[in-house]
């Protein structure tokens, strides 16, 4: 496996995986799906969009960009998307290093995870695993599909 920058050819397999992950609905907060059009803005607007390649495949993604601006334009945030046809692969793992060096890479101090959900405890056991710091927990800040309210937790860690 590979992980490397994209490339336009790539827009749409990535498209595929973050809409999967979109329409679950239960880690990202965005609602809408990419369109082709839309997906290609997006993913440029990153500071950085890494993708994992296995035998010619895209089977994950991520996408990197500041957390805010200013005195604190140090910390970037991040997303990652793995296909569900190559979950349980560490490919999540190899994402989050690769993005480590990238947040490094491109000036950034910190990387910090605004709203990671409670219930997943894949993401959150690597996240602590690989060094993250849970900040706490916010009550009630992601909304599921069903209507639900259920916990957040950001996370941080230094680059």
């Amino acid at each position: 496996m590979i992980i490397r920058a994209y490339t336009a050819a790539d827009l749409p397999e990535m498209t595929a995986i973050w809409n999967e992950v979109v329409a679950a609905g239960n880690v990202f907060p965005q609602e809408e799906p990419l369109n082709p059009e839309s997906a290609g803005i997006f993913f440029a607007q990153q500071t950085y969009t890494g993708i994992a390649e296995k035998d010619g495949e895209i089977c994950g993604l991520y996408i990197l960009h500041p957390n805010n601006v200013g005195r604190c334009g140090h910390i970037c945030n991040a997303s990652y998307a793995v296909s569900s046809t190559c979950r349980g692969q560490h490919i999540g793992e190899q994402l989050v290093l690769d993005c480590l060096k990238q947040a490094k890479a491109h000036g950034f101090r910190v990387l910090q995870f605004n709203a990671v959900v409670e219930s997943n405890i894949h993401a959150r056991h690597l996240y602590e695993r690989l060094g993250f710091t849970q900040l706490g927990t916010i009550k009630g800040g992601f909304r599921m599909p069903d209507g639900e309210y259920v916990n957040i937790c950001p996370y941080y860690r230094e680059v």
